[in-house]
């Protein structure tokens, strides 16, 4: 299984650490592109390297290689997630305006007819944010905030995310047990 992950300047880097983690934990390919903002904001609110986070994918992307493979309809993958998503790169990927290889990834795997999930940070919602989150829904596009729930009792910070992370690997179809099931 190959799947392409975009980590954006929104706040939350955590969730895609921790996305990548356990993507090589299950064996998965992984194609990362990390934005200019995204580099930052893993600066600021986390105590990793770019470097040792590069290594836990198998291929990393810089954002402005437009001639990478993940630009390409031809480059076959099960699904691209954008972890955390700022609303600028929701705003590019609902316009189709493909101005940084995130945002091209993106913009191919929707045409592609492949599955894209944007766990979007941003609170409160504009009704331009909205309208841009329904506009990609209507396409296909799973839209998914990182919500915790709290059903699971989470005792962490970690616990939060893992069950944040835990969702978007069942929508992209990837096996896993880190979450208790409802109803087992």
């Amino acid at each position: 299984m190959r799947i392409v992950v975009g980590i954006t300047g929104a706040t939350g880097a955590i969730y895609g650490i921790q996305m990548l983690e356990l993507l090589r934990t299950l064996g998965v390919e992984t194609h990362l592109i990390i934005s200019n903002w995204g580099r930052r904001t893993i600066e600021l609110e986390t105590k990793q390297s770019i470097e040792k986070i590069a290594t836990l994918a198998t291929c990393i992307y810089e954002e402005h290689d437009q001639a990478a493979a993940v630009s390409s309809g031809s480059f076959i993958h099960q699904g691209m997630v954008i972890v955390p998503c700022s609303m600028k790169t929701l705003s590019s990927v609902a316009n189709g305006y493909a101005d940084n290889l995130i945002s091209r990834a993106a913009d191919v795997t929707i045409k592609e007819s492949r599955r894209l999930i944007l766990v979007t940070r941003e609170t409160p919602l504009s009704p331009i944010h909205l309208e841009n989150m329904l506009k990609l829904a209507r396409l296909g596009v799973t839209i998914m905030p990182p919500s915790p729930a709290f059903y699971h009792k989470p005792q962490t910070i970690e616990d939060i995310v893992q069950h944040t992370t835990a969702r978007i690997l069942d929508h992209l179809g990837i096996e896993h047990n880190l979450i208790h099931r409802w109803g087992e």
